[in-house]
């Protein structure tokens, strides 16, 4: 197949989207010069390659992709509208302009455009309905925005059976009590970002239903022999493991090397309960390729009692915390880990 010089520039610019966050100062000489391409080759913009078009947009963002592309001429406007285009549903971190406290905030200029060009009292769930729409079923990787809501939640266990990867947030409470019962709808889950808390009651869940799932992150979380033994017994063929900024008990992270063979990645960066400089465990993790313990220490002050009590304000916790408001932002990158999927 031979490419025009706008399709090869369109192919070009993906490459750059692909390695670049700098998206908006770009954007406007793509159009430029893509229109004096087009009329020195006497093509109009519906002439173009529609698959290299679509496969360059489902890469540039769903801000851009919402309130740039589909302004640009009709034939783009159809672009937007394939369901190639939503496969990816990585959320902004704020929907809603008065969700962020922070004049300053990298997040307000999409939610402040969302509210201009939309309606100024835009749910978060009207709006992650109407993004999960765009994909009709497709969808593969979603990261959640904050803020977000159980019914949310439960629209896209119901809308997207082809999930294979979900970031959730570290302080999404209210969706971290609610996933065990929607697990069993996404049966080919291969990597979850959680937040804090309900560990136990996710990992059989998994387990159970998610015969491809490679991959759990969890940090922050309190890490014993409890939760280590759930993870152990549900998930032996875990690859890649993040507990980072964790609390553990010793005994739990020797459980996780003893019964998680399979492990190549694993995180355990500045943790308390164990020390960065352990032989028994740098031993014991001594297989694994990728084992980061950096900055882990054994904290004075906190004897195993106290990690004991720990433990149960954890889970007392879990039973009476107030849900309201309880999100925060997370950064993470999917596309470098999850290119190939």
């Amino acid at each position: 197949m031979s490419f025009t010089l706008s399709e090869i520039t369109l192919l070009q610019f993906l490459l750059y989207r692909r390695y670049s966050s700098n998206f908006s100062a770009v954007f406007s000489l793509l159009l430029q010069f893509l229109t004096d391409q087009l009329q020195m080759e006497g093509r109009k913009w519906e002439d173009l390659n529609k698959d290299i078009l679509v496969n360059v947009l489902r890469r540039v963002g769903m801000e851009s992709l919402l309130l740039d592309v589909p302004f640009v001429c009709k034939s783009w406007y159809k672009a937007t509208r394939e369901p190639q285009c939503w496969e990816h549903l990585i959320f902004p971190s704020y929907i809603k302009p008065d969700d962020i406290w922070e004049e300053e905030s990298p997040h307000r200029g999409f939610a402040e455009r969302l509210a201009m060009k939309y309606q100024a009292n835009l749910s978060v769930f009207a709006f992650v309905k109407f993004i999960v729409n765009r994909s009709c079923g497709n969808a593969t990787i979603i990261k959640l925005p904050g803020h977000c809501p159980e019914e949310a939640l439960e629209y896209i266990a119901n809308e997207c059976p082809k999930l294979k990867i979900l970031d959730v947030g570290s302080y999404n409470v209210i969706i971290n009590a609610i996933i065990p019962k929607f697990i069993s709808k996404w049966k080919k889950l291969e990597m979850l970002r959680l937040g804090k808390f309900y560990l136990k009651e996710i990992l059989p869940q998994i387990g159970l239903h998610c015969n491809n799932f490679i991959s759990l992150s969890a940090p922050y979380n309190y890490f014993g022999k409890d939760e280590a033994s759930a993870l152990v017994a549900s998930l032996p063929k875990l690859e890649y493991l993040d507990l980072h900024e964790g609390g553990f008990e010793k005994e739990a992270l020797l459980m996780i090397f003893q019964g998680c063979k399979q492990l190549v990645h694993l995180d355990v960066r500045q943790c308390f309960g164990f020390s960065d400089d352990d032989a028994e465990i740098l031993e014991l993790a001594s297989h694994i390729p990728a084992f980061m313990c950096e900055g882990s220490m054994v904290v004075p002050e906190i004897e195993p009692s106290s990690l004991h009590d720990r433990r149960l304000d954890h889970e007392l916790f879990c039973d009476e915390i107030n849900h309201d408001d309880c999100v925060y932002d997370l950064n993470f990158d999917f596309d470098d880990r999850f290119e190939d999927i």
